[in-house]
């Protein structure tokens, strides 16, 4: 079987990485819970369900919906093809300082 890496393929969350860069996140965690929906219709399309933990300074100040909004922009057409759902949690750095340790 050929290495994705030395093939010269990059993973999803590779290109989830990529996309989200331009939000200067401090911190990305990308857990890939694609198995757990195994012949859901997403799925069976080739879309992965993922869970992402972003802390960036983008999201200062802003409400839930808005940091959700500049995730999805930020990921753009990954979002109609190779991620089916998403569950985010997008947090400024202050408050992540604050808080317990998070992870997903």
């Amino acid at each position: 079987m050929t290495d994705p890496a030395s093939s010269g393929r990059v993973s999803i969350q590779d290109r989830i990485r990529q996309k989200l860069a331009c939000l200067m996140p401090s911190q990305i965690e990308i857990a890939d819970d694609s198995d757990k929906h195994a012949g859901h219709a997403g799925a069976r399309d080739g879309g992965g369900h993922y869970r992402l933990l972003i802390v960036s300074p983008e999201f200062s100040g802003k409400r839930a919906m808005t940091r959700h909004r500049l995730v999805y922009d930020a990921l753009g057409d990954l979002m109609h093809k190779e991620i089916h759902a998403l569950a985010i949690q997008a947090y400024a750095p202050e408050e992540a300082k604050t808080s317990p340790a998070r992870s997903i």
